[in-house]
Order: structure tokens, then sequence, then C-alpha cells
């Protein structure tokens, strides 16, 4: 056999890429002609133009060796074997990636309408990958929707907690002016009960708006190095009538020599949410405790513990929620449960003492129920 010459290969080689692109414009046409085709044609369609290609090659390239006609026959059959062969496979492949197809399009329709899907396996590796990312955003999307209905549920309950806690100074503001106008009110005494009323409204307001700036991250500290003795009785003075009238008495310890950045305003404010929740909690006769410990090195905590039940274990984090209050038989008047407004203070409490790059937790101990509030102490003020 002779060896091919340099122009021989040239034109092999012309051939087979001519009668390749043939086949390839062929295939691309049929394929953009047919853009609404299913995966099955599509696959068929690139495996057969792949033997096509091929077998094109072959037959122009053996039409100009001169084979004769027996071999040429032979060399059809075999190529057209080749292609029934790569048509049966490409249809068996097609079908299967079709299968995959049609199960990621089932578990994207649940998850749509909110159900939580398992990875399968298929065999191919790309879907099955893409059938793990979509089981983990199902999963994803089924925790953020019940999150949602959870601040949708804590939303409602607290607007109506917040219609019904401002419309009881409104009602007794009108049986005020009603009895008023009857004659049947003190004059010298409505003044101070209208007061009162008034200002367990504004209370309320200062609480939503305190709140809003927390939640919308509209809040600005102004911190600056503060004694935590001149805070806590700052906190106390604000509290100390309350007590009184539950006769319940606040006794500090250990807050001597503490120093800490912060802003004094907050940090008081935060302080007087905590009092007044133990206050209101607290057995009559018994005592409120305020200590400060440092646990650490640059942490302090303050503590306010009360001799009262506390909430249960399930809520110890839930009561910091806004909207959230405690069970009834927890104590508590109907005027405490008005002045407290609709649990704002302990949530307020809390956005404050985030924002000071602290937080506050609770805890039931051997001597009652105690609200910690843990915070940053040293030299150095953290970045507002």
């Amino acid at each position: 056999m002779m060896p091919l010459g340099a122009l021989d290969v040239l034109l092999i080689v012309l051939t087979a890429l001519g009668c390749a692109a043939v086949v390839a414009v062929v295939a691309v046409l049929v394929l953009r002609r047919a853009r609404r085709a299913g995966l099955t044609f599509r696959l068929v369609v690139v495996g057969v133009a792949s033997v096509l290609a091929l077998a094109t090659g072959v037959l122009a390239i053996s039409g100009e060796m001169y084979l004769s006609v027996h071999d040429f026959t032979v060399l059809v059959w075999v190529l057209g074997a080749a292609l029934l062969c790569a048509l049966a496979t490409a249809w068996v492949t097609a079908r299967a990636a079709r299968a995959s197809v049609q199960k990621l399009s089932t578990a994207v329709r649940r998850v749509g309408e909110g159900d939580v899907v398992d990875g399968g396996r298929s065999g191919w590796r790309e879907f099955d990958e893409l059938s793990a990312e979509l089981a983990e955003v199902s999963a994803r999307l089924s925790e953020a929707r019940a999150e949602l209905e959870r601040a949708d549920s804590d939303r409602r309950r607290f607007l109506a907690w917040m219609s019904h806690d401002l419309r009881t100074p409104l009602t007794a503001i009108r049986a005020l002016a009603e009895s008023a106008e009857a004659g049947l009110a003190d004059p010298a005494e409505l003044p101070g009960q209208v007061r009162a009323q008034i200002e367990t409204m504004s209370r309320m307001v200062d609480d939503l708006f305190e709140l809003s700036r927390i939640t919308s991250g509209s809040l600005r500290l102004r911190t600056e190095q503060v004694d935590l003795l001149d805070i806590v009785s700052d906190a106390v003075s604000d509290v100390i009538a309350a007590a009184g009238g539950h006769r319940v008495r606040i006794v500090q310890q250990g807050i001597e020599g503490h120093m800490l950045w912060a802003d004094p305003h907050q940090l008081t404010r935060v302080i007087v949410n905590l009092l007044s929740n133990a206050v209101r909690h607290a057995p009559e006769g018994s005592e409120v405790l305020v200590f400060a410990e440092s646990p650490a090195p640059h942490r302090l905590v303050l503590a306010v513990l009360d001799h009262g039940s506390g909430v249960a274990v399930e809520d110890l984090d839930r009561m910091f929620e806004v909207g959230w209050r405690a069970d009834p038989s927890r104590g508590g008047s109907g005027a405490d449960a008005v002045a407290s407004g609709a649990g704002l203070g302990l949530a307020i409490a809390r956005g404050l003492v985030r924002a000071h790059g602290g937080d506050v937790f609770a805890e039931h101990t051997d001597a009652g129920f105690c609200l910690k509030v843990e915070l940053p102490a040293g030299p150095a003020a953290p970045g507002p």
C-alpha cells in the first residue's frame, strides 16, 4: 500500500470537513425552525447529526478512493446500522432527560404551592445538583413563610392590643367628661384624673415612636462615659412611686464603681422598663433587687431580680418580642396592663441594649425571676 501524500491528506480533511459542515448547517436550521420542539426531538437531531456528519464524510472519501460496488454497499449498511443505533441511544437518553426535567418541573410547582421537596436522584449530576438546591430553597422558603405568618399574626395581635389599650384611657376620659357634664365629678379631682389618662396615652405613643426608630435603624446613640450608679439611681427615681403603690421596695447592690460607654438617656430607659416590669409582677411586700457584676473583662451584667413566678421557660425569649404578653395569672392589675402598653417595654429594652452592642435575656433562679442586661464596658466606646 502506497503512503498517502500531502495532497491526499489535504483532500481527505477538506472532504470530511465539508460534509460535516453541511450536516451541521442542516441540523442548526432544523433546530431553529423547531424552537418549540421538546427535549427529546432536539437530542435526537443532535445524535443523528453527529452520526450523519461522520457517515457522509466516510462515504464521500470512499467514493474518491474508487471502492468496489460490493465494498461500498457494505460500508453503507454498516453506517446505516450505526445511524439506527445512534438514533435509539439519543431517543433513550432524551426520554431519561425529559423524565428528570418533568420531575424538576413538578418539584418547582410544589415549591410554588408552599410544599417542602426532597432532593431526588436521577443519575444526572447536573439535575441532581439542581434538585438538591431546589430542596434547600424550598426548606428556606418554608421557614421564611412560617416566620412571615408568625410576624403577621404578632402584628395583628399587637394592633388589636394597642387599639384596646389606647381605647381604655379614651374611654376613661369620656366617662370623666360625661360625669362632669352630669355634675357628678369632683371639679378638684377632674384635671388630675384626665392628666393621668393623657400621660398613659402619651407613654404609649412615645413607645411606638421609639420602637419605630429601633426597627427602622434610624436610632442614633450619643455615647459617653457614664457611671452606672448614676444611671440606676435615675431609673429608680422614675419608678419609685409605682413601687410604693405596689408596696415593693427596690434594693441596689454592687452598683458602685462600674463605668461604661453608653447613651445615658437610652440606658436609663432600658433600666426603667426592666424595673417597671419587675415592680408590676413582684409580690406585694417583696423586694426588687438591682445588682451588677463583671463576669469577664470589658463585660458588665446588670440584673433586675424580682420574687415573682416569672414566665414559662418556653417564653423566656419570646417575652422580648413586640406585642408579647404574659399569661394574666402572672399578676398585675388592669391598671398595670394599661400602664405597660401593648408589650412594648421589653421589646424596646432589647432593641436599645443591642444598639449598645449588648443583649438582654431572662432566666429563672432560686431567688426568683431575673432580667439581665449584658453590656460592653471599658475605655473605648462601641460604635453607634
